[in-house]
């Protein structure tokens, strides 16, 4: 459940509505997730925010379905249940198959129970993998 209410497209201020029109124009579809509808009560986060995610998540040296399994890696880690819902579909729109997904499941469980074995052992970094 949201701490605040969602706005509708009517209740936009004009700085939201032009993110939201550039949220559309990109992503080439009518829809406008929760997440956006939240963050439009501060139309400086909500830029800010949708700016930085389409430097970040854009053509880059990464394909783009690898963006977003990393993304959902990432928001499964952090326990982000909306991340991990919204990027699993983006993953999936952009060609993610179920393997792959059990695949990526598999490795952030492995990577979560070793990072808190090293974690509670204290194991130092070898000098090999330095920098």
């Amino acid at each position: 459940m949201a701490t605040v209410r969602l706005l509708t497209d009517d209740e936009l201020s004009p700085e939201a509505r032009a993110v939201f029109d550039d949220i559309r124009a990109v992503r080439q579809t009518a829809f406008i997730n929760n997440f956006w509808r939240a963050l439009a009560h501060d139309p400086v986060t909500l830029k800010r925010t949708w700016e930085s995610i389409k430097q970040v998540m854009g053509p880059g040296a990464l394909d783009a379905k690898t963006k977003e399994m990393l993304y959902v890696a990432v928001s499964i880690a952090h326990g982000c249940n909306y991340c991990i819902h919204s990027h699993t579909a983006a993953a999936r729109a952009k060609g993610m198959t179920e393997a792959e997904y059990a695949e990526l499941v598999a490795i952030v469980g492995m990577a979560s129970e070793t990072n808190r074995i090293v974690t509670a052992l204290g194991v130092e970094v070898d000098d090999a993998f330095k920098l």
